[in-house]
This record gives structure tokens, C-alpha cells and sequence, in this order.
């Protein structure tokens, strides 16, 4: 088993995956726009490879983007299904080789998650998991029902909350965790319940207010899109699932649950480092009890004017924005979704520069 990690390793696994095919390449895609590997996929169907491309039928508002790209593999041989509407989204990424090596994907097969993204994907060659994304692979392309029977393969909606809940359960000393945010009740209560036995939580990313309690970092430097856990040190899970109801109960999601030494080891490492590096969450609770004598009235007041006055420098953060969606390529069809996300998170970070600055300078009036 082999970890990839973004942004890191950039596409050049991919492209050598695809390029390394004899005879067949099942792939999953959400989001696509990487032409790199759109001609290594063209490449393998003219050498006499089968490729079958299962595409998403919808991913917010980039269907025509996806749509654009069916025509073009279908152009170039590539044998093209579409995913049913019975789940709210198809949001799994993978792609199968010779029926020998899967690769489990966190990321999509995109520029902004490649190369500007914190993620991680597997590539791995265990007979039996290969052999059990084939058959989901199958199944969601022949829309026929499907039933999970390898344990550590974890697929929504039909045995994810099952299998994350007993993964969050069985820790005893430590979970280290990538989500973009924590909101599932269930999942909340089990962390919570962990926590007070000990077991020392950190999070990268998010919670909901009813998980305040939980420590938790803002990703800095880069965007956040991996779901991943590591439980003491010994496993790890890889996937698109986060700890969310829909990711859980109404989407198809994959991952993996893996005990391999190197990957645990690698992917724990890198955790560390991010957060070393990552932002204390401020919520108002926190606010609250950092300043207690400050009104946050006055905070908001301080806060308004450095952003109107543009003390935090709002526009050139939507402008690298623009870059990392649109990357140096003129004229291209920019998925709103994407840019929606993109300048969201611009802003988040601004507003939270401006609160922290707030705070401080309130503590120190006061």
C-alpha cells in the first residue's frame, strides 16, 4: 500500500497509473478538469486498453462541465455511464487498474484539490479490496444493488455510520482528524464520550456548535479537502466520507480503514505538522472567554471598520482565489461552485484575522 499525498505528489501517480494499464481502467469521476489525464485515458483506449468511465450525474453546479467531458471521452473511445439519481450525490473518486490496483481517492481529480489542497488517496493492491471496488464499480454502473462484504471498506450510505462509529469507539488514546466539519450527532456524542474517558482529540477543520467543546485548528497555508482519521497511532481511515448526516446516510462515499505501519505513520506525520501550523478555531464561546470584559458589540465594531477601511487585505486573498481556481489557463469556464467555495473560505479568513486582531486589541484597551 502506498499513501499519496497532496499536494505533495501532485497528478504524476494518476497519469502513471493510467499510462501503466494493459487491459482495463474502471474510474470514478465527481469533478474533473485535468487534461492530463483526460489524454493518458485517450492514450490507453488507442493501445487497446478497455477504459470505462463512470461519471457523476450531478456535482452542484458543474453538470455542464461534466457533461462536456462525457462527449469528449466518448469522442476518444471511452466507454461512458452515468451514475443513478437515487442518491443525493455520487461523491466517491477512484480508479481501478488491470482489476489489480485501486486507487482510493480524497481528492477529485481537479487542479484545486491536486495541487492547492490538503488531501490524501491510497494506492493500494490487496486482492480482496480491489476486488470489492470492482464490484461497487459494477454495480453503480448497472445501478444494481450492492452489498458490502469486506471489512475496512467503508461505503455510504450502506455500512459507513456502522463501521466510523465502531472505528471512533475502539480508541483509547488518541484520534487525530481531517474534516472539513463534524456535524453528525451521533458521531459528535461518540467524541465527546471518548473525550471524557481521555482519549486526547484533535481536529483539523470544523465542528458544530454542538461539538464546540472539541479542539479544533483551521488549516492554514492551504484548502482543506481530505476526511480522514488516524486512531492511535495504529490505523487510519482514508476517504470522501466526513462526519456529516448526508456524507454518512445519503451520498455515495468510499474509503478505507487500514492498519498499514508506513501509511499510519506517514499520514500521522503529517497531521502533526499541519497542526503545528494550523489556527485556533475562534468561536464566540471562545471570544467570550478570552475577553470577558470586552463587549462584543466593540468587537464587531473593530471588525467592521478594519474590513471596511481594508486593514485586512480582503482582495488580494479572492484575487490568489481566482488564481488557484482558474489556474494560468484564459478563458476558462469557471465552476461556480468551486469559486463559491474558494471565495468563502477567502473571506473566513479574513473575518477571522479581523476578529483575532480585535480581541487582541480589546484585551488590551481593557
Amino acid at each position: 500500500m502506498r499513501l499519496l499525498q497532496q499536494p505533495n505528489d501532485g497528478i504524476a501517480p494518476l497519469v502513471r497509473g493510467i499510462t501503466s494499464a494493459k487491459q482495463s481502467i474502471e474510474i470514478l469521476i465527481f469533478r474533473f478538469d485535468q487534461r492530463e489525464i483526460e489524454r493518458a485515458l485517450a492514450s490507453a483506449v488507442a493501445r487497446g486498453v478497455v477504459v470505462q468511465a463512470l461519471i457523476a450525474h450531478i456535482n452542484g453546479s458543474g453538470g455542464e462541465s461534466l457533461r462536456r467531458l462525457e462527449t469528449r471521452l466518448l469522442a476518444a473511445g471511452v466507454s461512458v455511464a452515468r451514475t443513478d439519481n437515487v442518491l443525493a450525490r455520487y461523491h466517491a473518486k477512484l480508479m481501478i487498474v488491470d482489476g489489480r490496483e485501486l486507487y482510493l481517492l480524497a481528492f477529485n481529480f481537479t487542479s484545486q484539490d491536486i495541487n492547492r489542497s490538503r488531501s490524501f488517496g491510497l494506492i493500494l493492491e490487496d486482492p480482496q479490496l480491489v476486488q470489492e471496488a470492482s464490484r461497487l464499480f459494477e454495480a453503480d454502473v448497472t445501478r444494481r444493488p450492492f452489498e458490502p462484504a469486506v471489512p475496512g471498506f467503508v461505503v455510504s450510505p450502506l455500512n459507513a455510520r456502522r463501521q466510523l462509529g465502531a472505528f471512533l469507539e475502539g480508541a483509547k488514546r488518541e484520534l487525530l482528524i481531517y474534516d472539513p466539519k463534524i456535524s453528525d450527532p451521533e458521531m459528535l456524542r461518540i467524541l465527546h464520550s471518548r473525550r471524557e474517558t481521555g482519549v486526547d482529540i484533535k481536529v483539523i477543520g470544523r465542528v458544530s456548535s454542538s461539538g464546540s467543546s472539541l479542539t479544533a485548528r483551521t488549516l492554514t497555508g492551504m484548502r482543506l479537502h481530505t476526511r480522514t482519521i488516524i486512531r492511535d497511532r495504529q490505523q487510519a481511515f482514508v476517504g470522501s466520507q466526513r462526519l456529516r448526516e448526508l456524507e454518512l446516510d445519503g451520498r455515495r462515499e468510499v474509503g478505507i480503514i487500514t492498519a498499514d505501519p508506513e501509511v499510519v505513520s506517514q499520514v500521522a506525520k503529517t497531521f502533526q505538522e499541519d497542526w503545528e501550523t494550523a489556527q485556533e478555531v475562534v468561536t464566540t464561546r471562545a471570544v467570550e472567554q478570552m475577553t470577558p470584559a470586552v463587549p462584543a458589540a466593540k468587537v464587531a465594531k473593530r471588525v467592521a471598520k478594519a474590513l471596511s477601511n481594508g486593514m485586512v487585505p480582503v482582495a488580494p486573498l479572492l484575487e490568489e482565489t481566482i488564481k488557484v481556481v482558474a489556474g494560468e489557463h484564459a478563458g476558462l469556464t469557471l465552476d461556480a461552485e468551486e469559486v463559491e467555495s474558494s471565495v468563502r473560505t477567502a473571506v473566513k479568513d479574513a473575518v477571522k484575522k479581523a476578529v483575532r486582531e480585535a480581541v487582541e486589541a480589546g484585551t488590551a484597551d481593557a
